[in-house]
């Protein structure tokens, strides 16, 4: 165990303490007992009165749940206890019965091996590494005493209506009268996405023709490579092979937390994210007229055009939840979406849910009367994308190694226009014989480096940059670990 602490029984790897939560390998980095103690650091680090605490399905989480309960009511804290939900249910019950703070015991679309924390503040504001998790690992390193701040062992007690009130403000940012048939494929991944859009669209004209893994099940043992991750390649295979072979009108698929959301066209086309983000941002600027919307900068072009077209104001801002949540409360900004398939609306506490954008486009959908492949072909024909692609390395230190290698090739492959550094490498070549840009960035949760090429109305330019790219991330030592989106299927 690396970067361990031990001390009167408690030990546990010091890494589990990430950019955005705590996550790591259960019964290898951390044991039961820690999170006893790591919800005591968390209670006098922030003082709450009352905690909002919930689970998702791993096999793991209720007994990881009970040890974060009995050290928030060991240290005085009320628990209001959620049971098994989704993450997007912990931001809605903190802001929705306005907690103190909240907890949800999670390890989002990792293999359930895994397992962790996703914490937050009153109105469910996270706590990352900049914002005081690295303040509850500190306590805990310290070995400071967690005394009892009362007298009395406070209980657990459970909200009531929570379900009820959590679809009723989901349903809220559409008008369920306004859907059209549609046939549609779900893939909740083991997660408990699945129940709550059956939920949803009960009595709606949608149809459900084929549900992959919608069972909630912890130990992901029916999902290929036991990854309930909706961007790995077997998985979209799966939901892309389903559209087919029910000639649906389109997919969705959530991770296992539920708090991302993927859609794929009626063709089996996977949609990316940047034109997800752009077809929301068009809409929610219609609805709520002019106002910021933020975007990361992996993949820009699409959103950014939208967001002009339709009046509104673009914001870029660097990539992951917490960064995006403080940047939007900071702005006031309508809504967020990132390439990774987090969506935020104001309307939803400043926070990402899975499920509003499910809703919203098939509303879109059903008032354009359009098909998804006839609302995100302009997108792809206008602004081309590589998609995500990960390069993984033997040694961590060659990734730094590797940024300053594509910073040194850049002159080489026309006038480099560098942009701000907001996150990682982001250049853009304006001149010559066509428009294209780049974003390498190095991933915040694993050891790897993530590409994404943009271009604009060219197709082939795209599909060129992303090959020089990725020879000279091979000639020194990367592994490409995607597939390329223009490759034949099952290649790598």
């Amino acid at each position: 165990m690396q970067d361990g602490i031990s001390q009167k029984g408690f030990s546990m790897n010091l890494d589990i303490f990430r950019a955005y939560d705590i996550r790591g390998i259960f019964g290898v980095d951390f044991e039961p007992k820690d999170f006893y103690r790591i919800a005591c650091a968390y209670a006098e680090c922030f003082q709450p009165k009352t905690v909002a605490l919930g689970h998702d399905v791993r096999e793991s989480s209720p007994q990881l749940w009970q040890q974060v309960a009995n050290g928030l009511q060991d240290s005085g804290a009320k628990v209001l206890n959620l049971g098994q939900i989704s993450t997007d249910m912990l931001y809605f019950s903190v802001a929705h019965y306005k907690t103190d703070g909240g907890i949800v015991i999670s390890a989002s679309h990792n293999p359930a091996a895994y397992n962790g924390m996703k914490l937050v503040r009153q109105h469910a504001t996270p706590i990352s590494a900049d914002t005081g998790l690295l303040d509850v690992r500190d306590a805990i390193v310290s070995e400071h005493p967690f005394n009892k701040r009362n007298r009395h062992r406070c209980d657990t007690f459970q909200p009531s209506q929570f379900l009820n009130a959590y679809l009723a403000h989901l349903r809220s940012f559409v008008g369920l009268e306004r859907l059209l048939r549609k046939r549609i494929v779900i893939n909740a991944n083991g997660g408990l996405a699945g129940c709550i859009a059956e939920r949803l669209l009960a009595g709606t004209p949608i149809q459900v023709c084929r549900r992959l893994f919608v069972d909630p099940d912890g130990s992901f043992a029916k999902i290929p490579g036991g990854r309930p991750d909706p961007l790995r390649p077997e998985n979209r295979e799966l939901t892309a092979a389903a559209v087919k072979e029910t000639d649906a009108d389109l997919a969705v698929t959530w991770d296992a937390d539920a708090d991302r959301c993927f859609f794929f066209d009626e063709t089996g086309t996977f949609v990316e994210g940047c034109y997800i983000t752009a077809l929301l941002a068009e809409r929610v600027l219609l609805e709520r007229g002019s106002g910021g919307v933020i975007f990361d900068p992996r993949a820009m072009w699409a959103v950014e055009n939208a967001v002009v077209s339709a009046n509104g104001i673009p914001i870029l801002n660097r990539c992951g939840h917490s960064f995006i949540k403080a940047r939007m409360r900071k702005t006031d900004a309508l809504f967020a979406g990132e390439a990774s398939g987090h969506y935020y609306f104001r309307d939803n506490f400043y926070a990402d849910n899975g499920m509003i954008p499910f809703l919203i486009v098939l509303e879109y959908l059903s008032v354009q009367g359009i098909s998804l492949a006839e609302a995100v072909n302009p997108l792809r024909a206008a602004y081309p994308v590589s998609g995500e692609i990960n390069y993984a390395f033997e040694k961590r230190s060659q990734i730094r190694d590797a940024l300053d290698a594509i910073s040194d090739a850049i002159h080489a492959w026309g006038d480099p226009d560098l942009e701000a550094p907001i996150d990682g490498l982001s250049v853009r070549f304006l001149s010559g014989p066509g428009s294209w840009r780049l974003n390498l960035r190095e991933s915040n949760t694993e050891p790897l480096l993530r590409l994404n090429v943009e271009a604009i109305r060219d197709e082939a330019l795209l599909i060129e940059k992303t090959m020089r790219i990725t020879e000279k991330l091979e000639s020194i030592g990367a592994k490409r670990g995607t597939k390329f989106r223009w490759e034949p299927e099952k290649s790598v």
